[in-house]
């Protein structure tokens, strides 16, 4: 498997990043365990979560993906096989986002404590406050990086405005810089990246690794009408997708997939592969067929003119 690059950083991913959101939620610790075992053998090594995963299931406070990340690692003698990404910043029950100093190096305590690490491999600014300066919370990931607890930064869902004043005062400031972003990006959520944020992360190199890359499952054709939204929790998510636009996406997906013999998530995920600015998509699985699908999104070669097709039918 052909890996790539996180930014500038040292950090290396497999083409698709394991999404850590259903640790807790839709897979309990069992199955949880069984999904990292399959994937890390496949060659799936990088692994996001962030400490409110997952706050919103009945009965959970947040920090229970991480948990289980944690136990999970133990079964591991080489740590450094493992990329590790969470996220700090995200409210969890009725509590405010914060990107403060202080609740950044409390949380990050946190989150080594549930992970049973000692270290992060990369640590994302997960939604922004709007209200702490950027050189206080810049400065907060420079006493973790000083003290061995963080190795690199990044940050999701950041306006082009807050993600360019950071990078200007990493640069001005001799503060550490963000070097992976991670937007939400698929086949039929593109009109905020592309004409958000794309272009400052491409002219800074930074990598980027997409979150909703399947579209809360969308793209996988498992709900075609509201009648199957009740397949699974996620269900309630993908109302939205369901109009002449998602049909048609649905449509050249199933075009695609048929030509490759591979899944219509195979495709989705290639799409993004194939496109210069991403790294590597973020994508959870809950069986083997979803881990095999990532697979051959990874093998996948798409034609320009199967990129052209699926451009088209994406277009918004």
């Amino acid at each position: 498997m052909e890996y790539r690059n996180l930014g500038k950083t040292a950090l290396k991913t497999a083409p698709v990043v394991l999404g850590g959101n259903v640790f807790g939620w839709t897979l309990n610790e069992k199955e949880s365990f069984g999904i990292l075992d399959e994937a890390f053998d496949l060659g799936f090594r990088t692994i996001d979560t962030a400490n409110s995963y997952s706050h919103w299931v009945p009965g959970n406070q947040g920090g229970e993906s991480e948990t289980i990340i944690g136990k999970w690692m133990k079964h591991w003698d080489d740590r450094e096989e493992i990329t590790i990404i969470t996220k700090v910043g995200s409210a969890m029950g009725q509590s405010k986002k914060d990107i403060s100093e202080k609740h950044i190096l409390k949380a990050a305590e946190d989150s080594l404590r549930r992970l049973q690490t000692d270290y992060i491999d990369l640590y994302l600014t997960h939604w922004d406050d709007d209200m702490t300066p950027v050189e206080e919370t810049l400065g907060a990931y420079q006493k973790l990086i000083a003290a061995g607890k963080v190795r690199y930064i990044g940050a999701s869902n950041l306006s082009p405005d807050r993600l360019g004043a950071s990078l200007d005062a990493a640069k001005n400031k001799g503060l550490p810089r963000y070097e992976v972003f991670q937007p939400e990006y698929n086949l039929f959520d593109r009109e905020g990246f592309e004409k958000g944020t794309r272009s400052l992360c491409e002219q800074e190199g930074l990598g980027i690794i997409s979150y909703y890359s399947l579209a809360s499952g969308f793209l996988t054709g498992k709900y075609r009408s509201e009648t199957d939204l009740g397949k699974s929790p996620r269900g309630a998510g993908v109302k939205k997708y369901l109009n002449e636009r998602g049909g048609r996406i649905l449509a050249t997906l199933d075009e695609v997939a048929e030509k490759y013999e591979v899944s219509m998530a195979a495709v989705a995920l290639a799409w993004l592969l194939h496109k210069p600015v991403v790294t590597a998509p973020i994508a959870s699985a809950t069986s083997e067929a979803h881990l095999q699908s990532f697979v051959q999104a990874a093998e996948l070669k798409l034609s320009p003119e199967d990129m052209q097709l699926l451009d088209r039918a994406s277009a918004f």
